[in-house]
């Protein structure tokens, strides 16, 4: 099944979703990729979703990629006699170790670390950001706050701490064992959610050793602010906006969701736009003017990958939801606006062979308005290298490894196929043209582009390009 687009849909499984059935028509609809949220999925139920989602994948004969989210480290307060207490604003609330239930003056809060990153002046979010309190004070096992916002809290709500460092591994033992079922599954994609810093990643790439790409979330301050270190450190990216919006003021989330999409496009690596983009689906059948432009935007970014949390985990209308971001990204990419926004952002390519070589792939390809651009790629890294270009024609990645191509199913433009790697060069010419005729890129006669790496099978080191013609043999 060929695309008629570019950027790629992410669909989160779940209850409303999980089945043979409705997998088949979110893939039909649209979806690229299937996130699998660890938060709510046992191992046995990985296991059942990664089997079902690999025979929808045998079925239709394309690539799917699978992304299992780690759920991260969660930190919430205590409980209440009364499960639920009145706050006042401007009162003082005190957090403490003490494990008693609750009132209305005080909760337990069973996090040291959090105590221990604390300041006076800091703020702490709770209940996703509808409770803010302000540090007055600090004592052993104690902190005072005064309330800022919100008027009500109930037991076991969330906490979030924006202004503060904690000393906390990303990688929880729940993390570690959802991630050692994730990889041992053949997960393609491994999501860290609630990344501080670069060093949160390396732990993970440390255990999954190049078996699946890994994402970061982008969902707190901290993080933005060290966005170029964490790049370095990751293979992909995810701008989280429900958590940016929790931690900082919403209306800075907008711009760091351009920052962020921009500075992963200079970088090379894939970047995901996720979050509430089209949450009225849950339980309407159509979407807000609102969230349209809100997937249209991340559309116009170049974003990689534009995604569904709830929509298509628990709300009525899935199918719809992936078909409703389908019509908008397709929409959008027509738009007469659109490349000359792509054109605008692309940044000069990296001082590298493969660099140049993807970037002269598409300017030719552009400038002799050549139908596709085929790319050789075992490790993924010369489709990632194209993608990075956003050129106008398509890209076609012939890979010898379906692991590859799975992992590729995140990149703006890449359309993945599957093969035997060609013993020479004319050989590999050949199969380039034959390929973009059966996918129905190319007809007998035109000419594209194919760039690789020479002698074949060199991992990371695109050396060659040529501009060929298909001729009547490779029909």
């Amino acid at each position: 099944m060929r695309r008629s687009r570019r950027a790629k849909i992410i669909a989160t499984l779940g209850p409303a979703s999980s089945n043979k059935a409705t997998i088949e028509k979110l893939f039909a609809a649209g979806a690229d990729l299937f996130r699998i949220n660890m938060s709510h999925t046992s191992h046995d139920l990985l296991r059942e979703l990664v089997e079902t989602i690999r025979a929808v994948e045998s079925e239709q004969g394309r690539p799917i990629g699978i992304l299992a989210d780690l759920q991260g480290p969660k930190f919430r307060v205590g409980t209440f006699e009364g499960r639920e207490v009145a706050l006042t604003l401007g009162q003082e609330f005190t957090l403490d170790t003490d494990k008693a239930p609750g009132d209305g003056t005080r909760v337990h809060l069973p996090h040291p670390e959090i105590f221990k990153a604390l300041s006076v002046g800091h703020r702490l979010l709770l209940d996703d950001g509808k409770v803010r309190l302000k540090v007055t004070a600090i004592a052993p096992g104690k902190v005072r706050t005064v309330v800022e916002a919100g008027t009500k809290l109930s037991d076991r709500k969330g906490v979030s701490v924006p202004d503060s460092d904690i000393d906390v591994s990303a990688l929880t033992p729940k993390d570690r064992a959802d991630l050692d079922a994730a990889i041992a599954a053949e997960a393609d994609w491994i999501a860290l959610s609630f990344v501080q810093r670069a060093e949160d990643l390396l732990e993970v790439r440390e255990i999954v050793k190049g078996r699946a790409g890994v994402l970061a979330k982008i969902e707190k301050p901290q993080a933005v602010e060290r966005i170029g270190a964490i790049l370095q450190a990751c293979d992909a990216l995810m701008v989280a906006r429900g958590d940016l919006g929790v931690e900082l003021p919403l209306e800075r989330v907008p711009g760091i969701q351009k920052q962020l999409t921009r500075a992963a496009r200079r970088a090379g690596k894939p970047v995901v736009v996720a979050t509430q983009m089209l949450e009225s689906m849950i339980s309407a059948p159509v979407p807000t003017r609102a969230e349209v432009s809100d997937v249209a935007i991340a559309v116009f970014e170049g974003a990689d990958a534009i995604m569904l949390s709830a929509e298509s985990a628990v709300g009525a209308y899935p199918v719809d939801a992936v078909a409703t971001m389908d019509r908008i990204a397709t929409e959008v990419e027509d738009d007469v606006n659109f490349r000359s926004i792509i054109h605008a952002q692309r940044t000069e390519p990296e001082a590298t062979v493969p660099d140049a070589i993807a970037a002269a792939a598409r300017q030719i390809a552009e400038t002799l308005n050549l139908p596709a651009i085929c790319c050789y790629t075992a490790s993924g890294a010369t489709g990632l290298r194209a993608s990075r270009e956003r050129p106008q024609p398509p890209i076609i990645a012939l890979s010898p490894f379906v692991a590859t191509a799975r992992r590729l199913s995140i990149a703006w433009g890449v359309h993945c196929v599957v093969g035997d790697e060609a013993e020479d060069i004319e050989g590999m010419i050949d199969r380039a043209g034959k390929v973009a005729i059966d996918e129905g890129f190319a007809r007998n006669g035109d000419r594209v582009i194919v760039i690789a790496g020479v002698p074949l099978g060199t991992l990371g080191a695109t050396n060659f390009l040529r501009v060929a013609t298909i001729d009547n043999e490779a029909k």
